[in-house]
């Protein structure tokens, strides 16, 4: 669908034509939204912070599985699996290597990478259902890995306690320029160990990780991945490496996975091999398919659409149990919670699938394309 733009709204250069904001009022929206967020453990309750640094952490992962599945065609249900390398990854570093979590980070996230590619290795002989399977086969074999070896260093199905003192937590340190003073009179440290402090880097994270995903669907490298995702023979026969695009994809998604699940290891504080499972990654692909497959905001309106409406099944809970203890409804109290969540998020998938199968980022273009041809939207 072409973008529609008011009258007088066109480009005289190739990087006016290249740009993203357009509008001054777009960049003034854009910086206010992102102080806003920065600055939410200032005014909002710790809940909401911890939310929105959830929705952060999945929509970095729901990216690098936009990648893969939106852009390249490849179905993926091991995303879950990478992001539990990542988590583990970074526990390991930062907790018994004694690195500091800014040089883990990345460290971890390569790790996922190459994990990942090991996974993208039958992406040549196999696609469709068939890559499914090689892709849940992930799901099982790295959560086995962490339970059944190397026992002393992954502490089997107990998984990793991530540290709580400041040398193995996130920290800018020298001159006292950020932070509050060491007990012991040292430098000033700023310790990230909590959803309100851990939020600025998930947030900064996102920021570099949408800028790059972004800016891939832009380059030669994304015009190859989506030439393979509509007809992979035309692709070939154009002079496109398939074998050797569908491993970048799966590395770059492995790698925004990987990040996920180091931020998410150190906000939880704990890693195992429940932490992050099959349901997430099925939670994940849906999420990408309700936000919109192959879009740049489908990941934010999935992840942010899925996760509001999972704390909407949370706070309708209690009320369906209250009508069941009265009689109102029938049903057992002991199970509601547990299917309450798992059915509004079935539900709502096959509704998009229905009624808007191209996601909410399309309809997010319907809505804007109306608004710039009012009063004629019709």
């Amino acid at each position: 669908m072409s973008i529609l733009r008011p009258a007088g709204d066109f480009d005289r250069t190739y990087r006016q034509d290249m740009g993203i904001i357009r509008q001054r009022w777009q960049l003034v929206a854009l910086l206010l939204t992102i102080l806003a967020l920065f600055t939410l453990p200032a005014f909002a309750a710790e809940s909401t912070v911890s939310l929105v640094n959830r929705v952060g952490i999945f929509v970095i992962a729901v990216q690098g599985l936009n990648i893969l599945t939106g852009y390249t065609g490849q179905i993926s249900l091991g995303q879950a699996a990478f992001m539990t390398v990542g988590g583990y990854a970074s526990a390991l570093l930062v907790g018994q290597l004694g690195w500091n979590f800014f040089f883990a980070l990345p460290v971890a996230a390569l790790a996922a990478g190459f994990v990942g590619l090991l996974f993208g290795l039958p992406s040549l002989r196999v696609k469709g259902f068939y890559l499914v399977m090689a892709t849940l086969a992930a799901q099982f074999i790295i959560p086995w890995v962490t339970r059944n070896l190397w026992k002393d260093t992954l502490n089997g199905a107990q998984g990793i306690v991530v540290p709580v003192a400041s040398i193995n937590f996130p920290k800018i340190g020298g001159d006292c320029l950020i932070g509050v003073i060491n007990a012991d009179g040292g430098s000033c440290v700023y310790r990230f160990s909590t959803p309100s402090e851990l939020i600025h880097i998930t947030l900064v994270v996102l920021i570099f990780t949408t800028i790059i995903a972004h800016n891939i669907s832009r380059s030669r490298f994304g015009r190859a991945l989506i030439s393979i995702r509509d007809n992979d023979l035309a692709a070939e026969l154009l002079g496109i490496n398939l074998f050797q695009y569908k491993l970048r994809a799966f590395f770059l998604a492995s790698l925004f996975a990987g990040l996920a699940g180091a931020l998410l290891a150190h906000n939880l504080r704990h890693i195992n091999s429940e932490t992050i499972g099959l349901s997430d990654s099925i939670t994940m692909l849906g999420m990408l398919i309700v936000g919109g497959m192959g879009s740049s905001v489908g990941p934010i309106f999935g992840v942010s659409f899925l996760i509001l409406l999972e704390e909407f099944a949370i706070w309708l809970t209690p009320i369906i149990i209250g009508l069941i203890e009265q009689g109102v409804l029938p049903g057992d109290q002991a199970g509601v919670g547990a299917a309450l969540r798992p059915l509004i998020f079935g539900l709502a998938l096959a509704l998009f699938l229905i009624f808007e199968p191209r996601g909410l980022a399309h309809r997010w273009m319907l809505i804007k394309a109306s608004w710039r041809l009012r009063p004629f939207s019709r």
